[in-house]
């Protein structure tokens, strides 16, 4: 059996590996009586950690929520799991200090076996960039943004924010990066969604009953509304696949109508869903409507769809379409012209 320390720490252990656990049980994992689960029981309160009891034929334990986080016991492969996990965190301003922090704090009390492991995995590893689809920086999300709006979608509150549009766009691009417009804001919020190495709100307009994707990082939150609303569910409840439309046909900082040589089953079976929304013209005719962050990323998708295709707009994609064929001319006209001299060579060869 287990002195009172060791089984103090096996108890708290188990309390905190599931939400609730029946005291037979907890006395059966255990190895002891009923009466020793309630003595410790009534040790751990003392000792700070609130312990929640419901009493009856059903009655059960659970780890309450205290004004201090009670120490966390991993197994071996939990901690190892969470240590890696915090040198991988990015995408959140702060996230790299706070994650520094927290792994300090691990690999402190971790045992020597496992701190060696996770140096090892540290040492030999290295790890390449997260963003190799487009040649834009990709945005930071305040962690407090995040906090307070997830905070609004779980009590059911309207959420109050200022959204600025981001203005950091280059010569040929359109200005706007997100469907919505800048100004105040009021929506319900019910959804977070993270994609493509960026945050998006999916809220609806209390008034209009119009629904929307905002991006985080152009999000400023006002004082919270505290006023709470029934929830109207997005028709289909697909919160995530609503953003992504949305994002494929407005919410790129270059968007693009391009006129594809071929049916849109055609082009559908060569794209992602996501990368933009087809729309039928005839049997060997259809429009593409697409966006990227650049023009670079753009020429590239309509590029890899293997079929010929007409683009009218926007000027500064047409400009770029133009230098890239130029580009791919001149590098065939070098070869052609090595091939044409090797020939010449050839027949002056006795």
């Amino acid at each position: 059996m287990l002195d009172t320390s060791a089984r103090l720490l096996a108890l708290l252990s188990l309390l905190q590996s599931r939400p609730s656990w029946p005291g037979s049980e907890l006395a059966e994992r255990l190895g002891v009586s009923s009466r020793t689960i309630r003595n410790d029981i009534a040790r751990l309160r003392e000792l700070g950690y609130p312990v929640d009891a419901t009493r009856g034929a059903t009655g059960s334990y659970r780890l309450g929520a205290g004004t201090k986080l009670p120490p966390l016991l991993l197994d071996d492969e939990e901690a190892v799991a969470i240590a890696i996990g915090l040198r991988a965190a990015t995408g959140i301003s702060g996230i790299h200090e706070s994650s520094a922090r927290a792994l300090a704090k691990l690999e402190q009390v971790l045992p020597h076996r496992l701190r060696r492991q996770v140096a090892a995995i540290h040492q030999s590893t290295s790890q390449g960039p997260h963003n190799t689809g487009s040649n834009v920086e990709d945005p930071e999300v305040d962690a407090a943004v995040l906090a307070q709006i997830a905070s609004a979608v779980r009590d059911r509150e309207w959420f109050r924010f200022d959204y600025t549009v981001g203005s950091d766009r280059r010569e040929g691009e359109l200005p706007s990066g997100t469907a919505a417009t800048s100004g105040p804001k009021l929506v319900e919020p019910y959804r977070l969604v993270s994609w493509t190495r960026r945050w998006y709100l999916v809220g609806r307009d209390p008034q209009a009953g119009t629904w929307a994707t905002f991006r985080v990082d152009w999000i400023t939150p006002r004082m919270p509304t505290r006023r709470v609303f029934t929830p109207t569910p997005l028709p289909g409840l697909d919160y995530t696949g609503f953003v992504l439309r949305d994002v494929a046909s407005t919410g790129w900082k270059v968007h693009a109508r391009i006129t594809v040589f071929a049916s849109a089953e055609e082009v559908l079976s060569r794209i992602n869903a996501t990368v933009g929304v087809v729309e039928s013209v005839g049997d060997e005719q259809c429009v593409l409507v697409t966006g990227a962050d650049s023009l670079e990323t753009i020429a590239v998708y309509i590029g890899m769809l293997g079929l010929d295709f007409e683009v009218t707009g926007p000027p500064g994609l047409i400009d770029h379409l133009a230098v890239l064929g130029e580009r791919y001319l001149r590098s065939i006209d070098r070869v052609s012209e090595g091939r044409e001299g090797d020939g010449a060579d050839s027949a002056r060869r006795p």
